[in-house]
């Protein structure tokens, strides 16, 4: 389903108009909304002092205070006019998240437990040195990711047994369908190794509650391991399982060249890597926009993305989507959003990069550059398609 922006409910409005619909006026005892612009009052690098003042409202702080947080805020500390009521926290920074770090890389996650009202749609970002593993996994949620630094090797194998291997670069995409076992190793043509970014289709997903193998094998009788790998009694074969599982693993590199990695040539028919990183944006007003979903990359079933980049000024327009969650994450640059919830309940929340923000189904929101630099940022629905994507990403402001 198409997501609806207010510039076409304003363009039927007018061709109601045309027609010579009648158009009933404004009662003369109903206030018109404030002209106060309220626009964000500063940017951590404007120079202003954060406090709670806003039109003639509000006061001094004169008690502690944590400046660092409040510069980051200004919409939270000085709130515009235009919000009202009582509405969940939709923002969360990676930066509060507790940071797993293992011998061999880190990862740090969102799911409902941060940000209660993210209940279909979780993340995690995770971090692998130059030849280190991510060890062979599985888990009951879909999991998309896109590839923020670095490159990488990701295999997996279906329930039918095809077996899919490839590599993903800056930009890339992976996909593995619930139920996949799959693993992913940082290459080492950068010696950083490689960042990336990992999104689940359900809001209590846990990367600390996967199904790997170190840990399975671990708790099976070893004499039953040793029966099952058709090799008797003899156990020394398995003298090194690890007695907890690994998780993230320092290793050599992979070669250079995946063919030379492949145990067996590929023989999914569905690919599940997707050079996302080539395709080329669209130009739109005010900005640039790329989308991907099911029918460009045929194994992502039920996560559909934009990565949009927003002019210095420009506006994510003012729209909703009727039926899908939006779990949108910040790449670089300064975002203002409003969310909308009916009932005269609205809420402002400033974005930096590594920032999430969850809109629910049907809540209005924009998305603003409010910074000096381009605006760069994910939009990922639970969906399969983008016809869930205004036509619209970007206008100017």
């Amino acid at each position: 389903m198409r997501p609806i922006s207010l510039g076409i409910c304003v363009s039927l409005f007018q061709s109601l108009a045309s027609l010579g619909a009648p158009l009933i006026p404004l009662q003369p005892d109903v206030s018109y909304t404030n002209s106060d612009p309220n626009e964000a009052l500063w940017t951590p690098t404007s120079g202003s002092s954060p406090q709670p003042v806003r039109s003639g409202k509000g006061g001094s702080i004169l008690g502690p205070d944590n400046v660092p947080l409040d510069l980051q805020n200004a919409d939270s500390l000085a709130p515009p006019t235009t919000d009202s009521g009582d509405l969940d926290n939709y923002k969360w920074p990676f930066s509060l998240s507790h940071n797993r770090i293992q011998n061999g890389g880190w990862s740090r996650q969102q799911n409902v437990h941060q940000m209660s009202i993210a209940k279909h749609i979780s993340g995690v970002n995770m971090r692998l040195e130059a030849g280190a593993i991510r060890e062979m996994h599985w888990h009951t949620a879909a999991e998309w990711a896109y590839v923020l630094k670095g490159d990488l090797r990701i295999s997996t194998i279906t329930p039918d047994g095809h077996v899919w291997l490839g590599d993903v670069s800056e930009g890339d995409l992976w996909y593995f369908p619930a139920g996949n076992p799959h693993s992913i190793q940082a290459k080492d043509t950068s010696p950083n190794g490689a960042e990336f970014l990992l999104v689940f289709d359900t809001g209590d997903f846990s990367e600390d509650s996967t199904f790997l193998l170190t840990d399975w094998l671990a708790h099976v009788p070893k004499s039953v391991v040793a029966k099952n790998f058709g090799i008797g009694s003899d156990l020394k074969a398995f003298d090194h399982i690890p007695q907890e599982e690994l998780y993230i693993f320092p290793s050599q590199p992979p070669a250079d060249d995946a063919n030379n990695d492949m145990v067996i040539p590929n023989d999914s028919p569905v690919p599940y890597t997707f050079q996302f990183s080539k395709v080329v944006p669209h130009k739109k007003q005010g900005g640039t926009v790329k989308i991907v979903d099911s029918r460009t990359f045929k194994a992502s079933e039920k996560i559909a993305a934009a990565e949009v980049e927003v002019e210095v000024g420009g506006l994510r327009e003012l729209h909703w989507h009727p039926t899908q969650p939006e779990w949108t994450y910040f790449i670089s640059g300064q975002a203002r959003i409003t969310l909308y919830a009916s009932s005269s309940t609205a809420a402002t929340y400033d974005f930096y990069p590594g920032d999430i923000a969850y809109i629910p189904p049907s809540y209005g929101h924009y998305i603003e550059n409010i910074g000096n630099t381009p605006l760069r940022f994910l939009e990922i629905l639970k969906t399969g398609l983008s016809n869930c994507f205004a036509t619209s990403s970007s206008t100017a402001a």
